[in-house]
């Protein structure tokens, strides 16, 4: 293999004088990167002592030693350019850095764009379900203001509780009227009954007129289940009839809160896209009637969670539904393989790094350890007769002074 190497311009010399032969050394040294046999030995750690004669400044193995680990470090700090430029080797390295960044970046591109169309439908079917569930509920209470624009939602009266009840299973009861593509929950598409729980204490009555009252403390949980048929109206359905005739006292003194809870499943038409399929979603409602404060006002809310399901197919969407499993699939697995590469090759770095810092810090390292710990002990000696340890230390000072 021919070696390029960069001598100032200057010819090697063809005389027998040891100084010339030395010049021509250093002038060999100072571009001895540019060997690639000479950066083989630098990386491997071979001894180079017979690239030089012992005659010239390099003459002892101490001094070889030094100016071997000077290069290596000189190498080892190098950047991915640099190295090519003078070693020609392809920077594997970087190109592995660079395309970890770009799959990172697509993967987490990606992930951001599906959770922001995720949490953009829950919100919007969240208002649909409060504008189809909760009665007195209006739009200006879906811009979020600061003051708000109108008070909390809440009800004062007992009459208020049963009809809010009435309005919410009336209107899942009623659920194929809505414009959104609402089905319930079990598989037939029948009704699921919506479950009423109430959380009271087990004893709270309360005499205002004289100041007494009967309390305890515990709070009990009931539950009951609406057991109704489908296209009822407010005309021919009443809770509080419902609960009388099932033996389900509500005692407000000593409610806490109540729920309300059903599921109605959809499906979602807008993520579909050119190798996506639609979504399918089941969404747990609950209306919460707070009374927690026992103020006289009983908060009224809405809340959800969606979960998303595997749909069961598609009738005539012509497009393959797992080519986008199958694309996002090799993604994530293009990442995990890049980054496993990523983490071995930071490893093995830091472990030549290391073998590196321990060949330059070898004999520091002991000469610095001796010197601290005799410098400790002494510091520590001079402290000992602020002690009183021993009675005849200053004594010995004055006599020797």
């Amino acid at each position: 293999m021919e070696l390029r190497l960069q001598t100032k311009g200057k010819n090697k010399p063809t005389g027998n004088s040891s100084s010339d032969e030395c010049a021509y050394g250093e002038q060999l040294d100072t571009r001895i990167i540019d060997s690639e046999s000479e950066l083989e030995a630098l990386v491997s750690g071979s001894n180079s002592s017979s690239h030089f004669p012992s005659t010239c400044g390099y003459g002892s193995s101490g001094d070889q030693s030094e100016e071997r680990l000077r290069r290596k470090l000189r190498f080892f700090f190098m950047n991915p350019i640099e190295k090519w430029q003078s070693k020609r080797r392809f920077p594997y390295k970087f190109i592995v850095q660079v395309f970890k960044i770009i799959l990172v970046t697509v993967q987490l591109c990606l992930f951001a764009h599906n959770r922001y169309n995720h949490v953009n439908y829950s919100w919007d079917n969240r208002i649909a379900f409060s504008h189809l569930f909760l009665k007195g509920w209006d739009a200006t209470r879906e811009v979020n203001a600061y003051p708000p624009a109108v008070g909390n939602l809440a009800l004062y009266k007992i009459d208020d509780f049963y009809s809010t009840l009435d309005y919410a299973v009336v209107g899942y009861a009623n659920l194929s009227n809505a414009i959104g593509p609402y089905s319930y929950a079990e598989e037939d598409n029948t009704m699921t009954p919506p479950v009423l729980c109430l959380h009271q204490y087990k004893e709270g009555i309360i005499y205002g007129f004289n100041e007494s009252y009967i309390f305890n403390s515990e709070i009990v949980t009931h539950c009951l289940n609406f057991t109704l048929g489908h296209n009822i109206t407010r005309t021919t359905f009443s809770s509080k009839g419902f609960l009388e005739a099932n033996n389900f006292q509500i005692n407000f003194s000593a409610l806490v809160q109540a729920t309300l809870d059903f599921s109605v499943k959809t499906v979602n038409f807008k993520a579909a896209g050119p190798i996506t399929p639609p979504d399918c979603y089941e969404f747990d409602i609950q209306i919460l009637f707070d009374n927690g404060d026992h103020d006289g006002q009983m908060l009224l809310s809405l809340d959800t969670e969606s979960i998303r399901l595997d749909c069961q197919g598609d009738v005539k969407y012509v497009v393959d539904n797992r080519l986008d499993y199958i694309l996002r699939s090799t993604l994530n697995s293009l990442v995990i393989l890049i980054c496993s590469i990523s983490l071995i090759l930071c490893s093995r770095a830091i472990y030549r790094a290391q073998q590196l810092k321990h060949q330059f810090v070898g004999d520091q390292w002991n000469i610095c350890s001796v010197l601290l710990g005799t410098g400790n002990l002494l510091v520590w000696f001079g402290v000992l007769r602020y002690l009183g340890f021993f009675k005849t230390y200053n004594v010995s000072n004055i006599n020797n002074a």
